[in-house]
């Protein structure tokens, strides 16, 4: 609405517009620059209009028509000079490239929502996707000012148009933009086609490049109003999409093409980080299509710049394909730069836009005739360059049972015999191009495979030398060794690796059941307790920081297990554990851990659960699937189990702690009767205050130095001299006084102070014998040292010993552990494996309280002791029998070169029978009883004087 006014009180005022004169021949006005802005000006807006014929200026004033209306508005006027009456059209387009900017470019909008004359009624809109148009009749000698409703502050271009000559103008564009989406439609399409057909890496990415180019174009266009319905601000998303799909593309293409990865296997990654970044431009074009946009549009200034530092680095290394990329990218780079004098401002011309969009179908053009030359590249020369003989003789070289041949110019793997049948494939599967192979390879192995690929081809030098992991199709992997040279052409460059492949997989599951033997249960799979407390500690280690972790640790028993292995056997027993243990499982969620704690006691960690009810819920299940009856020989066997729950509420607990105290709810459920579930509470501690507080006085006597050695002589029974100690720790309590070993071993067994208590013995002793050393001189003694199943069992015993050795600067012949027949059964397979490597070391190692167990002369033959120590209660034996069997028992160690210790001798008769038998050694209070480090020093100076120092 127009009102006349002399003068505005409330609404905002603005300065008259100079008016634009039109002619008759006029058929396009530029009024961008006479047209002025007002912006911030609220919804009613005051303005003088141009002189009229009769000079006068009038002031009117115009009110917002719609609620978008942010108080933007422009001025403008028009003067017809001719004596008719002229028809025209106000245009302004939707987008304009031209000035769009780099940073937060305008993507284009609705531009006005109105435009009122001076004079009349509203402009009529008319019907246009592209463009803000408005149908306008100015009378002969008439001038009119115009005031347009903006919607947005930007007006890029506003256009006076004769309506036939917009109309032509608009249908000439029509046409060049049918026939350039045409061109960029079918470009898509064969490049696809020819993805399909042929199937190189170079041709998918050329192909989403066309495509992204496409819908570019289609965008661009306005082709893409005529598929769906696309309003002004849907337009401005679907822009910068096409923006970042074209960056994203190009990057692909130019990675794909100049095959980066081979190069450096970084270049990889870093073009992933790019891709992966782009690709989050997509979400961020839904809220902020500039952001989007802008960011698309760096990105395309840094691939060029990007490319055209890798194309000149790798043509002077004589790499084709970056060769053959140069005139495309030339072309590019002409392309960016008109595209940046357009979108700076510098070009302001209407055909530059369509003519870039025309540019950029023409640059994919030239991308699709390089990449064909390389897809349809390498005829009989290539093929026929090896013979089936010279194949042969280039995989003799390799000394294995299949042939692997990689043709890398034309990207081909092959194998004979045909390695697809051994891993149950169809026959050829596996042969074709190299990233065939990656799908089936373990995820772990893929990054691995390709950079050692890749690093060959660098180098053009070395053996290829690697194992990996392939899934056959059963689902099972193998592990295969692929060992192969690099053949190079006249070039330099490598054309072929010819070797062979070898499956290794029996010797690798040799060694993984080596390793899992050592962190799993050898009947049920399970995870043993020392795995068990591992993934406590890192569940309660996470719950520190998290609300929602809340876990529960259960110690499952099963009550009168051993009735079962009495009545039933040991097999029977074996299999009711088996059979609980796969009931167990299927409770679990993967999340939850379900361990073997000792012969019938499970442990579980619950952390899907963390309600009271639900746990308590939990547990009940376990009880009752546990009851559930077990058919064995014809037997139907019903098990009940006694459960102790114990949930983390103090965030100082330790993983031993806990499980302590789910134990000892275990327990009071086992003296209740069994068969129930019970949770801990503090008042459970009462029992065990006495073995708690023994446990927490250890570890503080451990960082107080309250622990000390003594020293056991070990004497030659031939002549009675010194010929070694047995180091036995001591424990000097504050306020308890001296308790023994019997005592307070089985409490650091039972938790997790054995190792350092067992790190401590071996220091200190060897220690020990180094100062004797330094003080008497090269004396010919040894030192026995103690080794519990917790030392025994670790994976680092070995380096913890050698480095051991190392700091103390002891010879590692002067020291032998002693271990029992318990300790070593506990693991036999992980236990040979450790003791072999520490009896490499030269350390002795000798098998304590022979005689007292099943004493199995096949452990003297599986593992390596060279000193057996008889039991006191063999020694002392009295009987009859006794002397035929300790006969017999020194006569065979004898025969397998092992030393002999006897324990517990009682008389000097007793010593001397035994050194008649060819006993070695004798240990007992008869020889003298353990000293400490000083005594035994004075002892040796007395025995040995001849080597004393000065």
């Amino acid at each position: 609405m127009v009102m006349l006014v002399l003068a505005g009180l409330f609404a905002t005022t603005a300065n008259a517009a100079e008016p634009v004169k039109i002619a008759r021949d006029d058929t396009a006005l530029d009024l961008t620059a006479t047209t002025e802005i007002y912006t911030n000006q609220g919804d009613a807006f005051q303005v003088s209009t141009a002189a009229g014929a009769d000079g006068i200026r009038r002031r009117i004033e115009v009110r917002s028509s719609s609620p978008q209306h942010q108080g933007d508005w422009a001025v403008f006027a028009l003067a017809n000079v001719s004596e008719e009456q002229l028809e025209r059209v106000i245009v302004a387009p939707h987008f304009r490239l031209v000035n769009s900017k780099l940073f937060w470019p305008d993507l284009g909008s609705q531009r006005i929502i109105a435009i009122t004359p001076s004079e009349g009624f509203a402009l009529d809109r008319q019907p246009s996707t592209e463009a803000d148009v408005f149908r306008i009749t100015l009378n002969p000698g008439a001038v009119i000012t115009f005031v347009a409703e903006l919607s947005t502050p930007q007006l890029p271009q506003i256009y006076l148009w004769e309506p036939d000559a917009y109309k032509d103008t608009v249908n000439a564009f029509t046409l060049y933009r049918g026939i350039v989406l045409g061109i960029a439609g079918l470009l898509a399409v064969f490049l696809t086609i020819l993805f399909v057909v042929k199937g190189t890496s170079m041709l998918p990415a050329a192909a989403a490049l066309a495509w992204a180019v496409l819908a570019y174009i289609c965008v661009d266009f306005g082709f893409l109003e005529k598929l769906i319905s696309v309003t002004s601000s849907d337009q401005r998303i679907w822009r910068a999409g096409a923006e970042v799909a074209l960056a994203s593309s190009l990057v692909i293409f130019l990675f794909t093409y100049l095959n980066l990865n081979r190069w450096h296997v970084h270049l990889g990654y870093a073009t992933f980080a790019w891709i992966l970044g782009l690709g989050l431009l997509f979400g961020v074009a839904i809220y902020d299509p500039s952001v989007a946009s802008g960011i698309a549009r760096l990105s395309l200034a840094l691939t060029a710049t990007a490319g055209i530092v890798l194309i000149i680095y790798l043509g002077f290394n004589r790499y084709d394909r970056a060769i053959l990329l140069v005139p495309t990218w030339a072309l590019l780079l002409v392309w960016l730069f008109g595209g940046w004098l357009t979108i700076t401002g510098r070009l302001d011309n209407d055909i530059i836009q369509p003519a870039l969009g025309g540019g950029l179908v023409l640059i994919v053009l030239l991308i699709g005739f390089t990449v064909m030359q390389h897809a349809f590249a390498g005829g009989a020369y290539q093929q026929g360059l090896f013979s089936d003989l010279e194949r042969q003789s280039l995989a003799l070289t390799g000394s294995g049972d299949t042939v692997w041949d990689w043709d890398v110019a034309r990207d081909r793997v092959v194998t004979s015999p045909d390695i697809s049948i051994r891993l149950g494939l169809a026959p050829g599967t596996m042969h074709g191009p190299a990233r065939n192979w990656l799908p089936r390879l373990h995820p772990d192995d893929r990054d691995r495979f390709r950079a050692t690929l890749d690093v060959l081809l660098e180098h053009r030098k070395g053996r290829l030398n690697h194992e990996f992991r392939i899934r056959a199709e059963d689902g099972h992997f193998h592990w295969l060794k692929i060992r192969a040279r690099p053949v190079l052409g006249s070039n330099g460059e490598v054309i072929r690796c010819v070797g062979t492949i070898i499956d290794v997989t029996e010797q690798k599951n040799s060694v993984d059941r080596l390793l899992a033997d050592a962190m799993h249960d050898n009947l049920t799979g399970l995870p043993n307790r020392e795995v068990f407390l591992d993934r406590l500690q890192s569940v309660l280690a996470l719950a520190n920081g998290s609300e929602a972790l809340r876990p529960t640790v259960m110690s499952i028993d099963i009550d009168r297990y051993k009735q079962v292995n009495d009545s039933l056997g040991i097999s029977a027993g074996d299999n009711i554990l088996i059979a609980l243990t796969r009931r167990l499982r299927r409770l679990l969620k993967p999340q939850d851990t379900l361990a073997r704690l000792s012969g019938d006691e499970f442990g579980l960690i619950l952390v899907s659960e963390r309600d009271p009810a639900k746990v308590a819920d939990f547990a009940d299940a376990v009880s009752k699937a546990i009851m559930v009856p077990i058919n064995f020989a014809n037997r139907e066997i019903i098990l009940t189990a006694s459960i102790g729950l114990a949930s983390w509420v103090d965030q100082q607990e330790s993983a031993t702690g806990l499980l302590s105290d789910a134990e000892l709810a275990m327990y009071r459920a086992k003296r209740a009767g069994g068969n129930r579930v019970e949770p801990f509470r503090p008042a459970f501690r009462a029992g065990g205050t006495d073995r708690l507080q023994l446990e927490t006085d250890l570890r503080r006597a451990i960082d107080r130095k309250e622990l000390s050695m003594v020293y056991q002589p070990i004497m030659r029974l031939a002549d009675g001299e010194v010929a070694g100690f047995e180091a036995l720790m001591r424990w000097d309590h504050p306020k308890r006084g001296s308790i023994p070993p019997s005592e307070f071993i089985p409490i650091a067994e039972a938790s997790d102070l054995i190792e350092p208590l067992g790190m401590f013995a071996l220091e200190r002793a060897t220690t020990d014998l180094t100062d004797w050393e330094k003080q008497t001189g090269d004396v010919p003694i040894f030192v026995s040292v103690n080794l519990s199943s917790a030392q025994l069992l670790s994976s680092e015993i070995y380096n913890d010993i050698r480095a051991m050795l190392t700091k103390t600067q002891c010879d590692p012949r002067r020291l032998k552990l002693e271990l029992t027949e318990s300790v070593v059964m506990e693991n036999p397979e992980q236990a040979r494996l450790v003791l072999g490597k520490l009896r490499d070391t030269g350390i002795s190692l000798a098998l304590d309280d022979f005689g007292t167990g099943y004493s199995s002369l096949a452990y003297l033959t599986r593992f390596p002791f060279d000193t057996i120590k008889l039991d006191k209660a063999l020694v002392c034996d009295h009987s009859d029998k006794r002397a035929v069997l300790l006969k017999s028992i020194i006569s065979m160690a004898r025969g397998l070169e092992m030393k002999v210790v006897a324990e517990g001798i009682e008389t000097e008769e007793d010593g001397q029978e035994l050194a008649k038998m060819g006993c070695d050694y004798g240990q007992s209070y008869l020889y003298g009883a353990p000293i400490g480090a000083e005594s035994a020093l004075r002892l040796l100076r007395e025995r040995f004087p001849l080597t004393k120092r000065a």
